[in-house]
């Protein structure tokens, strides 16, 4: 069985007892260390090296928006899952567009979070796509035309075949899902997924859902 080694990061110290709590005593799970402040982060990845780090986003030192930016710029990163007390919120979405893989509701059922700690060391993102929607239209506005134009300049690096398996992620749709709907394999699904990700300089497939959605190649199908 492998073993998730996890880090805890909220400033709140009764949350973080009660996430080890609820989190360390799955088979799977290790809690391999805690941090009360965004600015512990970095040094203590180096020193236990986790798989996921469970971040909360609002710290009074450095926040959770700030040290997810710092470690997913790093070279072998560990997955990050946001903690949240809000289902839309600008920050989480900062989070996301910063290769957070996904965030969890602090009022989340224990088993809904163990849950997500799993998908995300196995490499899924924790995002429906109706919450993924969700977050897309509350920062739709204003900001969304000064990014409209660099999506869509970063998205023409894809090719045409590339730019479908895009749209498709955008929608919520599964490997298996696209390689129904565009008529290839999974693996060939992979392969394409991995190629965009390359190009784009993208961390995962939520990061690839906001891209597109930015492009406005989302709105063009009606999503």
């Amino acid at each position: 069985m492998t073993v998730i080694r996890l880090v805890i990061v909220d400033d709140d110290p009764l949350v973080r007892a009660g996430l080890a709590l609820m989190l360390g005593g799955a088979g799977d799970v290790e809690i391999v260390g805690e941090a009360a402040d965004g600015a512990e982060v970095e040094d203590l990845v180096d020193r236990v090296r986790p798989d996921v780090v469970l971040m909360d986003i609002r710290m009074p030192g450095v926040d959770g928006l700030t040290a997810t930016e710092r470690l997913r710029a790093r070279e072998r990163a560990p997955q990050v899952v946001v903690l949240t007390t809000f289902h839309a919120d600008e920050q989480v979405l900062r989070a996301l567009r910063a290769g957070a893989a996904g965030f969890v509701l602090k009022d989340t059922p224990p088993a809904e979070i163990l849950a997500a700690v799993r998908r995300v060391a196995a490499g899924d993102p924790v995002l429906s796509p109706a919450v993924t929607r969700q977050l897309m239209e509350h920062a739709a506005g204003s900001t969304l035309d000064s990014r409209r134009s660099g999506a869509r300049s970063r998205m023409a690096a894809l090719n045409e075949r590339e730019r479908e398996v895009a749209v498709e992620v955008g929608r919520g749709s599964s490997n298996a899902e696209i390689a129904a709907g565009l008529f290839m394999s999974v693996a060939t699904v992979k392969t394409h997924v991995s190629r965009i990700l390359a190009k784009l300089g993208l961390n995962n497939r939520v990061q690839i859902a906001l891209l597109a959605y930015d492009a406005g190649l989302l709105e063009r199908d009606g999503h």
